[in-house]
């Protein structure tokens, strides 16, 4: 077989048929990608120069892999990263042993001073009573459609396609479900779902609109440039999931159809990509339904999502993005050979007659050693 492009070999295993080689990605997405200890051990030892950190997520401490590794590595897949409050308008606060920072939806985080990761939501901004409608309506909501927020985008997706990459958008909130629990707090949240259905039907619709404000604003500019367009919500723990599915079809479903629809009618030659942390078979057909074409992480480890049986009952209708490699015990804590046969498994099981994109199942730990990486990246490349 001719050698592909980034962009051909994506898009091949995106058709659901074999390239060349299995596309690779790190660093696309907020949920695909490396953090900045783990990068900065990566290149000292592969001998790459010190660089200075390019950080898209300053909440997660992810760092965007640098052109020199992209190449060395054959990472297929660039990411565009729309200012939001994960690398905008970041300032901190002395706090005694952290920083504070309180971003554009109001949300407050700490990040320890010494020996610090990332930065933990530590209050929530409308967390502390039920909330009515119109309280949720009249709360100051960040400008999602600002066009600020795609400044310089398509010219870097061009340089991106001018390398011959496959370019990925991300939007500027995370899922509908995720981002409620962020302003109202978990608990409330969850407890909202039964005893409050009103209020929060509302925020729900709040949070979908603000979604549609950035994708109407966003995508008209930029479909012609992006290939794979990334939304997010996590249902999923690692046993069920956080609501019941038929509390997810009556509350979520309808909302999740109409961003999903929406986006396929503003890019229609673009794929999405959806990624729900977690164990969440029982929702799979109902994302198909939705149009979501492509399914992250595969969480190897979560109730109901065994590679073999997830690729044999789904594989004909989604493409799976991630599942490479266990994030949870493996990478960290693994050795070398129990990362390649943990790849070797999960390649097996994910990647014949194309559907698959390589990744780990989460973002790369600090903790996770460089040798770990390269066991990954060698055995990738057997196949």
């Amino acid at each position: 077989m001719a050698t592909m492009t980034s962009r051909e070999r994506l898009w091949a295993s995106l058709n659901h048929t074999e390239p060349d080689r299995i596309p690779l990605d790190i660093g696309s997405t907020q949920v695909t990608g490396i953090a900045v200890i783990a990068y900065r051990n990566l290149r000292r030892h592969l001998g790459l120069p010190e660089v200075q950190m390019n950080i898209c997520d300053t909440v997660q401490q992810l760092a965007l892999p640098d052109d020199d590794l992209v190449e060395r590595w054959g990472i297929d897949v660039r990411g565009l990263f729309p200012l939001n409050a994960h690398n905008w308008k970041i300032t901190n606060q002395d706090a005694g042993e952290y920083w504070a920072y309180k971003d554009e939806w109001g949300i407050t985080y700490h990040y320890p001073k010494d020996n610090g990761l990332y930065y933990s939501v530590v209050e929530n901004p409308i967390g502390g009573m039920m909330t009515s409608p119109e309280e949720i309506n009249a709360y100051p909501w960040p400008n999602t459609g600002d066009p600020q927020r795609i400044a310089g985008l398509r010219a870097l997706a061009e340089r991106y396609r001018a390398q011959g990459k496959a370019v990925m958008i991300k939007g500027v909130l995370a899922g509908i479900f995720e981002m409620a629990q962020r302003v109202r707090g978990m608990s409330n949240c969850l407890v909202d779902l039964l005893a409050d259905e009103a209020s929060t039907e509302a925020l729900f619709d709040k949070l979908l609109q603000l979604k549609l404000d950035f994708w109407e604003m966003a995508l008209p500019q930029l479909a012609d440039v992006v290939d794979v367009i990334s939304e997010a919500d996590d249902y999923g723990t690692q046993t069920s999931q956080l609501m019941s599915p038929a509390t997810f079809r009556k509350l979520m479903k309808p909302r999740l159809l109409t961003l999903c629809r929406r986006i396929k009618q503003l890019a229609p030659r673009s794929k999405l990509f959806f990624h729900s942390c977690g164990s969440v078979r029982e929702l799979l057909p109902d994302f198909i339904e939705a149009g979501i074409d492509i399914l992250n992480p595969i969480h190897v480890k979560a109730t109901g999502m065994e590679p073999v049986a997830l690729k044999r009952d789904f594989g004909k209708d989604m493409v799976f993005w991630g599942g490479g490699v266990d994030t949870q015990g493996i990478l960290p804590n693994g050795t070398p050979q129990e990362v390649r046969d943990d790849v070797r498994r999960n390649v097996e099981a994910l990647a014949p007659g194309g559907g698959f994109v390589f990744s780990t199942v989460h973002n790369i730990q600090a903790d996770v050693p460089p040798e770990n990486l390269v066991a990954l990246w060698e055995t990738l490349r057997e196949y």
